[in-house]
């Protein structure tokens, strides 16, 4: 019987159809085109990236328990009503069937309608609505990345690819020191490792075995809507808006977001662009430094170049010495002419108004200013005595009461002190005098050596000589020097008498400018012995020794 029932089995197995791979594919494609064929089918999108490439959009509509992958193609997806979107609850209509070349069955949309909001997307709009209100997405809070940082944490799975294509954009951009904080980053426990390890990173300290990072990147790849559910707990939030390192978040691809995105001090599209956003680029950072430098140089160069033009303008429009000090050389020359003249003429109009004043003068109107005055004199001395009695008077009758109440022991006091008073006044008067002679010494000296210093004396020790006529006026001009005039010629250690000469002196100097030279003294000639005859040197008297250099 056994060996019976076996060789039927092996004949029922030799007997059966044999089909290829694409032959039963496809037979099991019409089957299941041909038993469900067109249906309505209600879900959520998840995993909608945008239209491909191609037009076509490739996502997966699901449930609480099962889930189906979704395709609109492009032609279709042109005439829809509505677009599907993340998260969005809708009803698709289309066709059942497979894709043989991966085995699995999907619906062709032909249709789509919405059918309310996603229970996800619901969730995920609330909680993005309460931080929101808390603040925790404002601008403001959100801290600058540092330029160069020394340290660098990232909070990732440590298999994934994630983790070596951020390590590989470090190195190829500016080799830094790299902690790498291994957490799950999908399934039930992978909010609470995130979080965990972004407030671990904050609790090292900067001395610590372990450095503490500079800035931290939370990182994953691209993934469904549920597969980066896990960055959207509030825990993770919640850690990186308390960091106080700043964060970068690379969670998903460029169209994914999550809510860490959002409350992150900044979000890249990658974790390969979070890698190249935390540190720059070593090339261009040698490049930059180098075009600085060349900067600098020509920079400096066209400021010295600048600085030399303007000098060397600057000192083409300089006037010159001479030209400068012309006009007012020229203006001292006309003032110098001026002077001497209205010297004369100031003297003579002195001399007219007093010669004016003097001839109102005379003795009758003296002897009635004194006459009057005599009298008042007299009344006033008149009024003086009759004064003078009554004040003795009430002095008297004042000293009196004040005698009654005088007493020797009061006035033994008294005198006691004030000859106390006098006797320490008295030296306080004499420190005053002695300290108010030394200072007047010191000035009288200062101004002794001032008078020694503006003295003509000095200028007559210097060569000069000064020329008076016979009633002691001193000679300006060759008109006042007239020939044979005897003059009296002071040197700066006496005197000599003269006689001026006939012939007249040249000068080139002082026809120009209005001063004349002093006479000199006259040689004796043995012709005329009596002619110039020069007196013994005398002793200057206060009157000579008072002049003027003019």
């Amino acid at each position: 019987m056994a060996n019976a029932s076996t060789s039927t089995d092996a004949e029922a197995q030799s007997n059966a159809a044999e089909f290829s791979v694409s032959e039963l594919a496809g037979a099991i494609k019409r089957a299941l085109e041909d038993g469900f064929g067109y249906v309505r089918l209600r879900g959520e999108v998840s995993g909608f990236r945008g239209p491909h490439s191609s037009g076509h959009c490739y996502f997966s509509l699901k449930d609480e328990r099962a889930k189906i992958d979704a395709v609109v193609w492009r032609g279709v997806y042109g005439k829809l009503k509505i677009k599907p979107e993340e998260g969005m609850e809708v009803i698709a209509q289309g066709r059942v069937t497979t894709y043989p070349n991966s085995s699995k069955y999907q619906i062709v949309i032909e249709a789509l309608e919405p059918a309310g909001v996603g229970a996800l997307m619901a969730l995920l709009e609330e909680r993005k609505r309460k931080f929101a209100a808390e603040g925790l997405f404002d601008e403001e809070r959100k801290k600058p990345i540092p330029f160069l940082p020394k340290v660098v944490g990232i909070v990732t799975s440590p298999t994934g690819a994630v983790i070596r294509d951020m390590l590989h954009g470090f190195n190829e951009r500016f080799p830094a020191h790299v902690i790498v904080w291994p957490v799950r980053v999908q399934g039930d426990t992978s909010a609470g490792e995130v979080a965990a390890a972004v407030r671990g990173f904050n609790a090292l300290r900067r001395d610590g075995p372990v450095p503490r990072p500079d800035v931290l990147i939370v990182a994953r790849g691209g993934g469904s809507l549920e597969d980066l559910w896990g960055f959207n707990e509030e825990v993770v939030v919640r850690a990186v808006a308390e960091s106080d390192i700043p964060v970068i978040s690379a969670v998903g691809h460029e169209t994914d977001w999550t809510l860490v995105d959002l409350v992150a001090d900044a979000r890249a599209p990658t974790p390969t662009k979070a890698a190249e956003w935390a540190v720059p680029k070593f090339a261009d950072l040698a490049t930059q430094i180098d075009e600085f430098g060349l900067r600098l140089r020509h920079g400096a160069r066209r400021r010295l170049e600048t600085c030399r033009h303007h000098l060397v303008a600057a000192q083409r429009g300089l006037p010159r010495l001479e030209d400068l000090v012309a006009l007012p050389r020229q203006r001292f020359d006309a003032l110098d002419r001026r002077l001497g003249p209205a010297l004369t003429a100031n003297t003579q109009a002195h001399a007219m108004r007093l010669a004016r004043v003097a001839s109102r003068l005379g003795p009758g109107v003296v002897r009635q200013r004194i006459e009057r005055a005599r009298d008042r004199l007299e009344r006033l001395q008149g009024q003086a005595g009759y004064g003078f009695s009554r004040l003795v008077a009430q002095r008297r009758s004042g000293l009196g009461r004040v005698e009654a109440g005088l007493r020797p022991e009061g006035l033994r006091s008294r005198v006691v002190q004030s000859r106390e008073r006098l006797d320490q006044t008295g030296r306080h008067l004499k420190r005053s005098f002695a300290e108010a002679a030394k200072a007047s010494r010191a000035r009288l000296d200062g101004l002794g050596r001032l008078l020694v210093s503006l003295s003509y004396q000095s200028a007559l020790q210097r060569g000069y000589a000064i020329v008076r006529t016979a009633d002691g006026r001193m000679v300006r001009s060759v008109a006042e020097a007239a020939p044979g005039a005897r003059v009296s010629i002071e040197f700066h250690d006496g005197k000599r008498q003269a006689e001026v000469l006939g012939d007249t002196p040249t000068s080139d100097s002082g026809a120009g400018s209005g001063r004349s030279e002093p006479a000199r003294e006259a040689k004796p000639q043995a012709s005329d012995p009596g002619r110039t005859r020069t007196r013994p040197r005398q002793k200057p008297t206060d009157r000579d020794k008072q002049g003027s250099l003019f």
